[in-house]
């Protein structure tokens, strides 16, 4: 029976797959993006999430806990700093998967892993649609006042230049 059998083994060793996602664990801390299959990506996000909720609370055993994944004191030290500051307040959710296509040589599923507080584009993009949105309302309210304001201004002033002449 396969109980309790549930992640996906990556066509590896258990060895050479933890070694795998702990390296790819740090790159994504280190660069806050990577890109990689579809498969090893939803991997890395079981893999990697229980460790960023380790990192918001910063105490030696929660340290050596996760330094026991990484082995790495640069991530260490990135993940308790940096991303434990973007990610406080946030109750879970910290990674993003978004599928890019398929990859040229062998038709793998290739998608892009990142965490979401410091995606910049994202973030732009939200509000710009928000503003824009708005904006449309409010630009066609304006535009639609704009002509019935300025005109009596542009009257007054063609007055005011033809008594000065």
């Amino acid at each position: 029976m396969r109980h309790n059998k549930k992640f996906n083994h990556l066509g590896r060793t258990a060895s050479h797959r933890h070694a795998m996602l702990a390296n790819m664990a740090i790159s994504l801390i280190m660069h806050k993006r990577i890109t990689t299959t579809l498969a090893k990506a939803k991997a890395l996000k079981k893999y990697v999430e229980p460790l960023i909720t380790r990192c918001k609370e910063d105490t030696t055993n929660s340290r050596r806990v996760v330094f026991s994944y990484l082995q790495d004191k640069h991530a260490l030290k990135e993940l308790f700093s940096t991303v434990a500051e973007k990610v406080g307040d946030r109750p879970g959710g910290y990674t993003r998967v978004i599928k890019l296509g398929t990859r040229q040589g062998d038709a793998a599923e290739m998608a892009f892993i990142e965490l979401v507080d410091f995606d910049e584009n994202m973030a732009k993009t939200k509000t710009a649609a928000k503003k824009t949105r708005r904006s449309r309302r409010s630009n066609s309210k304006a535009a639609a006042e704009t002509p019935a304001t300025e005109a009596p201004v542009a009257e007054e002033t063609k007055a005011e230049e033809a008594k000065a002449e």
